[in-house]
């Protein structure tokens, strides 16, 4: 990894190293917001809405103690409810302005979601090795988003792989290194807003085809070892559990 990344302020230049990457979006206004969504849809991620940020670092769910506040969808039955319908996103658009959007995993697409710093030395590696690297997000939480092709799907319900680790989202600060979201799981997409004006944006667009994320896991999986502290294991480390 470049010595630009070394020293002070490492992660203020992980995020202008990141920032250098990023594709031009749209404005943020509501129109630029609809677009990105109806991106996100038409290149295939079923979507939901999502709860957003209240003021006082809260959730508009108004739940006590929200665990994962802005980051969650607004209905239980999102699984069922995620969608890639034109006319349904914009309905939800434009009746829910403040929401945040959640893309269901396991049916199209999985995501990879990493530590910041891991996330951008695998990121700079995989470019130069001239490996293809689909869409990538970036959150202001400190992670990274690779949006891959899913390794399960309902057709294909003998390799389903459960992601456990990500139902149940207040168990996250215990697992800081990578996390595999596949069928049963989501992310935000972006454009997103979370507590205390952070954001969840695009690195890499859309424009990118989602790959398969085994082209990309022993990368990652290397750069989160080396993150956590740990020597990498291919064999076990980063596979989501399978039923």
């Amino acid at each position: 990894m470049s010595a630009e990344f070394g020293g002070t302020g490492r992660q203020g230049k992980l995020s202008q190293w990141l920032r250098g990457r990023r594709p031009k979006e749209a404005a943020a206004d509501e129109g630029g917001r609809e677009a990105l969504l109806l991106a996100a849809a038409e290149a295939g991620l079923p979507l939901a809405p999502a709860a957003y940020p209240a003021p006082g670092y809260r959730c508009s769910c108004d739940r006590v103690g929200c665990p994962t506040p802005a980051r969650h969808p607004v209905s239980f039955a999102w699984q069922t409810q995620s969608t890639t319908d034109r006319a349904q996103i914009e309905r939800w658009a434009r009746n829910q302005p403040q929401a945040n959007f959640i893309t269901a995993t396991g049916m199209v697409h999985d995501v990879l979601d990493v530590p910041l710093e891991a996330g951008a030395e695998a990121l700079e590696r995989l470019l130069d090795a001239g490996i293809d690297v689909g869409p990538v997000a970036e959150s202001d939480d400190g992670r990274l988003l690779f949006f891959t092709l899913t390794r399960g799907t309902p057709e294909d319900e003998d390799e389903w792989w459960p992601c456990e680790l990500d139902c149940h989202p207040e168990t996250m600060d215990e697992h800081p290194g990578l996390r595999w979201h596949c069928r049963g799981s989501y992310v935000l997409v972006p454009p997103a807003r979370l507590p205390g004006d952070q954001t969840v944006s695009w690195v890499r667009g859309l424009e990118h085809p989602l790959p398969d994320p085994l082209t990309l896991l022993e990368v990652l999986t290397d750069a989160c070892a080396r993150h956590i502290g740990e020597e990498p294991d291919h064999a076990n480390a980063a596979w989501p559990s399978r039923r």
